[in-house]
């Protein structure tokens, strides 16, 4: 596939101004020059141009926010100056793999004043004698070069390294942090609420059982006061009834006691 309807394909259907980050490895350059890329991608931040067989770059758009720039194993011998003219911002530039020989093709590099990092593994140039130091004493604005630094110390991500959305990762650490932070709040508001509205649930029953014994002793009460009552009623109703069978003896006593009279 040539680079044109690569890049077509690429936008899906986005508008240019919106691309950030921008993948064309092993498309096919005609005539080993850049096409189809061109000044509206404002935006545009990661470029990579892996194994699309370029010999030249003049033909590259000014991209003025452009930090990154894949352009390992090409067929690339010089012409960087384009580089400084139309990348002022560019950090990282990967010429691993090409026909770069002599130190000085890397000499219009120094006009990048943000150039933080270089690799150029499989050039002809890294055989050279105190290659990692001419370069350095060439670039003083370079932090590392092939991976490492002049004290041969590797590069970690934690130094600014532009990932392909053109965000550095750093920065969404710092914000997974953040993230993590929050959830871990919300998750113990969570169970504190729920802890609260337990006690509350535990609560509200204690009194519901408080108040259904209270209802209970009352009953009780109210029964042994109406068996009380029930009690003094029948003991009034047998006087009643004793005094009714004595006054019914009475009369017939009386007869009796006339009966006696009459005989004597």
């Amino acid at each position: 596939m040539d680079m044109n309807k690569r890049i077509h394909l690429e936008l899906r259907n986005r508008t240019p101004s919106d691309v950030r980050e921008l993948v064309l490895d092993n498309c096919r350059s005609p005539e080993g020059k850049i096409e189809g890329l061109t000044s509206e991608f404002v935006n545009l931040e990661f470029l990579s141009l892996i194994n699309v067989g370029l010999m030249s770059v003049s033909n590259l758009p000014k991209l003025g926010k452009l930090k990154k720039l894949e352009l390992s194993d090409n067929r690339i011998s010089g012409g960087l100056d384009v580089l400084a003219e139309k990348l002022p911002n560019l950090t990282h530039l990967n010429l691993s793999g090409n026909k770069l020989k002599d130190i000085s093709t890397l000499e219009p590099l120094k006009k990048l004043a943000n150039l933080k990092s270089l690799d150029l593994f499989n050039c002809e140039v890294t055989n050279l004698n105190d290659y990692r130091d001419s370069v350095f004493k060439l670039l003083p604005q370079l932090t590392y070069l092939d991976g490492y630094d002049m004290e041969d110390r590797e590069a970690s991500d934690s130094d600014g390294e532009v990932d392909g959305d053109g965000v550095d990762d750093s920065e969404n650490e710092e914000g997974e942090e953040e993230e993590d932070e929050d959830g871990e709040e919300e998750t113990f508001d969570e169970e504190s609420g729920e802890e609260e509205s337990g006690e509350e649930v535990e609560g509200e029953e204690d009194d519901e059982e408080v108040s259904g014994e209270d209802e209970e002793e009352d009953v009780a009460q109210d029964g042994e006061v109406d068996d009380e009552e029930d009690d003094d009623d029948d003991d009034e109703d047998e006087a009643e009834a004793a005094k009714g069978e004595k006054r019914k003896r009475d009369p017939e006593d009386e007869d009796d006691d006339d009966d006696d009279e009459d005989d004597d």
